[in-house]
């Protein structure tokens, strides 16, 4: 099975692709310039493996959450190759990426968090299921981070994800946990995704390009004038683009 997933959600740009058992990764932190990358990085993946877009067997998205920009760059992508090829379609939560990264590296339970702006977190609570894969233990959430209430398992727990890299004292406080180890730079891979997705691939549950959906957990993407004011008042007082076309490749 020839698969190709792409991640564009958070500042990484990563690209991966299923072949003969194992992935291959390419990965940049893009800021904002994924437009700019994405087309790139599949291009170059596709001509070193030696793989052409009719080759590929389906496709995989990473749906959020995230920038809601870089959310619609990575479904607009997939959606338009998949609709192009004629091949079905997983999309993967951005959440459930990080906590996969993390159960592969040898983690039972993950916090996972992205900073979403706005003085709001992503989060969700992911445990290592069958197969050494991600299982959600909560769904997948947006909220300020001094909002959240959780009644997590007990256990060792692994924090991973730019919120905790942002609010790492606060979610501490909330969540009542002490994490073993916590990577507040960590971003979602397409490597993760790919694995999470081969599931539904082999059950058969995999969706058409049309069904692809974003998953941006909130619906605005910026604060009023008012809540601006309050974010740099706060502050001061020391408180805490258009999808790539897949016809080019």
């Amino acid at each position: 099975m020839r698969l190709l997933a792409v991640d564009t959600a958070t500042e990484a740009c990563s690209v991966a692709l299923w072949l003969d058992g194992e992935a291959v990764e390419r990965y940049e932190v893009a800021g904002r310039t994924h437009t700019e990358r994405l087309l790139p990085l599949v291009q170059q993946l596709l001509a070193e493996t030696g793989v052409r877009p009719a080759q590929l067997d389906g496709l995989v998205a990473g749906i959020g959450p995230g920038s809601f920009a870089g959310v619609r760059i990575a479904v607009g992508f997939v959606k338009g190759l998949a609709l192009a090829l004629d091949r079905p379609v997983v999309g993967v939560s951005s959440l459930a990426m990080l906590a996969q990264g993390a159960i592969e590296a040898g983690a039972e339970r993950v916090m996972a968090c992205i900073d979403a702006r706005m003085s709001e977190v992503y989060w969700g609570a992911y445990e290592r299921g069958p197969g050494g894969l991600a299982r959600a233990l909560l769904p997948d959430r947006v909220m300020p981070p001094g909002a959240i209430e959780a009644d997590l398992v007990a256990g060792v727990w692994v924090a991973a994800g730019t919120g905790w890299g942002t609010y790492e004292a606060l979610l501490k406080q909330r969540l009542k946990i002490e994490p073993s180890f916590i990577d507040g730079q960590a971003l979602p891979h397409a490597a993760a995704a790919l694995r999470l997705a081969l599931p539904a691939f082999a059950s058969g549950q995999a969706l058409s390009g049309d069904e692809l959906a974003p998953a941006y957990l909130r619906d605005r993407v910026a604060l009023t004038l008012v809540e601006q004011q309050a974010a740099r008042a706060a502050k001061a007082d020391g408180a805490g683009s258009e999808p790539a076309n897949p016809a080019n490749i």
